[in-house]
C-alpha cells in the first residue's frame, strides 16, 4: 500500500492545450453547441444563406457554410486563437453587445477538442485561404495557411469532436438523440433571423430548409409547423419612445394548444434565444386562468431593446441574460399578451382538441368534468335556497345582458360597487326573480337544480338562438360558426370567480355568524397555521378561532356560500390542505386568487344539476359578459364549438 505525500502540491500554469480543453467545457457540450456557435459567427458575418451539414449526429461531422463577408487571410490562424475576436476591443464594448458572438472562445474551444478546418474568402480576394488543425492551436501562423477554391463566405468543418477527450466523448447520447438537438438548435436561430435562409441536411437527407426574406409570421408556421395556422395570435408592444425602449412582437397560441412542458416557448432577445425567468413568468400571468395549471402556452416573442438595456455575458453558452429593468420586460410581456388573448375568440374547436385535449395520453382523465350526479354537501342550511337563479339573478345587475365585449375586472367593480345598498346574493330567493319565467319555490320543495327530472329542455332564448340542456350537465346552443357545447359548472365557476374576485378587490366578502359554530378537526400543523391564514380568511369572510387542542370552530361563513349549501368544514378542512401542501404562500395574491378559485368551484351549479329557462339563458348572456369566459380558473374550457365545417366533414358533405 504505497503511502499518501506528505508534500504540499506546487503550483504550475497549465498548458495552452489543457487550458482550451477546460474552457471548451463551457462552450462546447454537444454537436448541438458547435452548430450554434458557427452559425451565430455566420450570421454576424451578413449570411443571407447557411448550410450546414451533420454526419452521425454532428459527432463525427459538423460542416457550416454560408456566404457571409468572410475572413481575411491575416486574420485566419488568429480567428481560432483564444479570446481573439473582432466584435469588441474594451470594456465600454461590452455595455453595448449587438452581435450574437463576441468573446472570442468559440473556434478555439471547438478547435481544441476536435479535427478543425477554417476555409474562407473575402469579396476582394482572388482566392479561398483554408488552415486545418488537429486539436492543437499552439504555433498556428501564415506557414499553415494553404490556397483553395471557394466562394466568398466562409466554410468551417469540425471532424470527430471530442476525439481527444473521450471521457467527454462517452457522455454523447444517442446519433438520433445528438442530431434532434442540433436541428432544433439550427430552427431555433431560424425562427429569430427570418430574412436568411437555412439548410440542415444530415447523411444527404434535408431536414430543414427554409427560404430567405421570410416574414416573422411566415418563418414561425415554417419552423413550428403550419398546422398551427389559425391557432395563433399576434401580440405587439412597442415602447421604443420610452427612454427604456423596448418593443415586442410575437405569436402566443390558443389555451387549447398549450403543452406539458416549455419546449414549445422561444424567447429572443435582440435576435439571441435566451430562457429566462422573467419573460416565462410574465407569460405565465398572462394566460393565468385559462390553461390548467402544470400546462404552458406556446408563444414565440421578440424582443428588441437598446444594448445597454439588457447584459447577455452572464451565462458560458449566452443562453441567459441580465435585464438592466426587469419589471419593464415583465409588464411589457404581460401587457401585450394579455390585449391578444382578451381581444379573440378562445372558444376551442373540436377539431383543435383532438386527439390530445380532449382526453391525454397517459394522464388517464378528460378535461371537461365528468358527468354524474352531483354529491349532496354535508351542510346544506334549509333556510336559505340553493337554486341557481339567485346567483344568476345577482350577476344581472353586475353584467347587464346587452353587453356585447367583454366586461374589465374594473368594470365589475364599478357595477358592484352600485349595488352595495341592495341586498347581497345571500338575500335573493327565487321567488324575488319576478314573473320573467323563473319559478318559485315553496317551502319544503326541492330546487330546481335538484329536481329529478330526466326530460330535456328544449326552448327559444332569441329567434336565432336555441338552447339544449342535455343530461342536466352540459348546454348545447349555437352561434355564426356552428355549434357550442358549454360545460354548465365551467362556465358558472368563471363568473363566479370573476365577480368575487371584482368584490375583494373592493371590500372584504361579506359573511354571515352561524347559530352554531362548526368544529372542524385540526392537526397540530394546521392549527398553527390557522395565525397565519387569519388575514386571507378575513378577506374572504370567515371567522375560525381555535377551539380546544385539537380542533377549530368557524363562526361565521361567506354569505354566498352559506346560500349555495357548501358545508364549512369541508370548506376549511380542504383549505388546510391546500395551505399545508405548499399549494400557496397564505399572504400572497396568487392564494387569494387559488381560494376564490376552490369557493367559485364549491358553489358553482353541478354536473346534473337542473337548470329553467331563466336560468340557462342568463348564464349563456353572461358568457359573452364575463371576461376569459372561455375557461373555468382552472383552465380547463368552458365551451367547445363544433363548426359548420367539422359538421359537414362529420356528416361527408365535404
Amino acid at each position: 500500500m504505497t503511502a499518501l505525500s506528505t508534500q504540499t502540491p506546487r503550483i504550475r500554469a497549465l498548458s495552452p492545450l489543457v487550458a482550451s480543453q477546460i474552457a471548451a467545457g463551457e462552450v462546447v457540450e454537444r454537436p448541438a453547441s458547435v452548430v450554434k456557435e458557427l452559425v451565430e459567427n455566420s450570421i454576424d458575418a451578413g449570411a443571407t444563406r447557411i448550410v450546414v451539414e451533420l454526419e452521425q449526429g454532428g459527432i463525427e461531422l459538423v460542416r457550416v457554410t454560408d456566404d457571409g463577408g468572410g475572413i481575411v487571410r491575416e486574420d485566419l490562424a488568429l480567428a481560432v486563437m483564444p479570446h481573439a475576436t473582432s466584435k469588441i476591443t474594451g470594456t465600454e464594448d461590452l455595455d453595448r453587445i449587438a452581435t450574437l458572438g463576441f468573446r472570442g472562445e468559440a473556434l478555439a474551444s471547438i478547435t481544441s477538442v476536435s479535427r478543425f478546418s477554417i476555409r474562407s474568402r473575402t469579396a476582394t480576394s482572388d482566392a479561398a485561404w483554408q488552415l486545418d488543425t488537429d486539436g492543437v492551436v499552439e504555433g498556428l501562423g501564415e506557414h499553415s495557411l494553404r490556397p483553395a477554391s471557394g466562394p466568398v463566405g466562409t466554410s468551417i468543418t469540425v471532424r470527430n469532436l471530442f476525439f481527444n477527450t473521450p471521457a467527454r466523448r462517452k457522455f454523447l447520447r444517442t446519433v438520433a438523440t445528438e442530431q434532434s438537438r442540433c436541428v432544433d438548435t439550427l430552427a431555433e436561430l431560424a425562427l429569430a433571423h427570418p430574412t436568411v435562409s437555412f439548410v440542415c441536411k444530415c447523411e444527404g437527407r434535408t431536414l430543414l430548409d427554409t427560404p430567405m426574406g421570410q416574414s416573422p409570421h411566415d418563418r414561425a408556421l415554417e419552423v413550428l409547423g403550419k398546422e398551427l395556422k389559425g391557432q395563433l395570435l399576434t401580440a405587439n408592444a412597442d415602447q421604443f419612445d420610452d427612454p427604456r425602449g423596448i418593443a415586442l412582437w410575437g405569436l402566443i397560441g390558443l389555451p387549447s394548444i398549450a403543452r406539458a412542458t416549455r419546449g414549445a416557448q422561444h424567447v429572443f432577445i435582440n435576435g439571441r434565444a435566451v430562457r429566462d425567468k422573467t419573460v416565462q413568468h410574465a407569460l405565465a400571468e398572462a394566460y393565468r386562468g385559462i390553461i390548467e395549471p402544470g400546462r404552458h402556452a406556446t408563444a414565440l416573442l421578440m424582443l428588441e431593446m437598446s444594448p445597454q438595456a439588457v447584459d447577455v455575458n452572464v451565462h458560458p453558452t449566452k443562453a441567459e441574460v441580465r435585464f438592466r429593468d426587469s419589471g419593464v420586460v415583465h409588464s411589457t410581456v404581460y401587457h401585450a399578451c394579455k390585449r391578444a388573448l382578451a381581444a379573440a375568440d378562445l372558444t376551442p374547436t373540436y377539431g383543435s382538441m383532438r386527439p390530445g385535449a380532449l382526453f391525454r395520453a397517459g394522464e388517464g382523465r378528460a378535461i371537461l368534468p365528468s358527468v354524474g350526479p352531483a354529491a349532496q354537501p354535508a351542510y346544506a342550511p334549509t333556510s336559505h335556497p340553493t337554486s341557481p337563479a339567485a346567483f344568476i339573478e345577482y350577476f344581472k345587475r353586475i353584467a347587464p345582458s346587452n353587453t356585447q365585449t367583454p366586461i374589465s375586472y374594473q368594470a365589475i367593480r364599478e357595477a358592484v360597487e352600485g349595488t352595495q345598498g341592495a341586498a347581497g346574493p345571500g338575500d335573493m330567493r327565487p321567488e324575488s326573480v319576478g314573473n320573467d319565467g323563473a319559478a318559485s319555490v315553496a317551502p319544503g320543495e326541492p330546487s330546481l337544480a335538484r329536481r329529478a327530472l330526466n326530460d330535456e329542455i328544449l326552448l327559444d332564448a332569441s329567434p336565432a338562438q336555441r338552447i339544449l340542456q342535455v343530461h342536466n350537465s352540459f348546454v348545447v346552443t349555437q352561434d355564426e360558426q356552428g355549434v357550442l357545447i358549454v360545460d354548465q359548472h365551467a362556465l358558472h365557476e368563471r363568473v363566479m370567480f370573476e365577480a368575487l374576485l371584482a368584490r375583494v378587490g373592493e371590500s372584504d366578502l361579506e359573511s354571515q355568524r352561524l347559530l352554531t359554530p362548526v368544529v372542524v378537526d385540526a392537526s397540530p400543523a394546521q392549527l398553527a397555521k390557522l395565525d397565519e391564514l387569519a388575514p386571507l380568511l378575513k378577506r374572504i369572510g370567515v371567522e375560525a378561532e381555535p377551539f380546544g387542542p385539537s380542533r377549530v370552530a368557524v363562526q361565521a361563513f361567506p354569505t354566498f356560500l352559506f346560500d349555495r349549501g357548501v358545508d364549512p368544514a369541508e370548506f376549511l378542512t380542504d383549505l388546510f390542505e391546500k395551505s399545508s401542501a405548499g399549494d400557496f404562500m397564505p399572504g400572497s395574491e396568487d392564494a387569494l386568487r387559488d381560494v376564490l378559485d376552490m369557493m367559485s368551484c364549491k358553489a358553482a351549479v353541478k354536473a346534473g344539476d337542473r337548470m329553467n329557462e331563466t336560468e340557462l339563458t342568463e348564464l349563456l348572456k353572461l358568457r359573452e359578459a364575463v371576461e376569459r369566459s372561455s375557461n373555468c380558473p382552472h383552465g380547463r374550457p368552458t365551451t367547445v364549438r363544433l363548426t359548420i365545417r367539422e359538421l359537414e366533414r362529420l356528416f361527408g358533405r365535404s
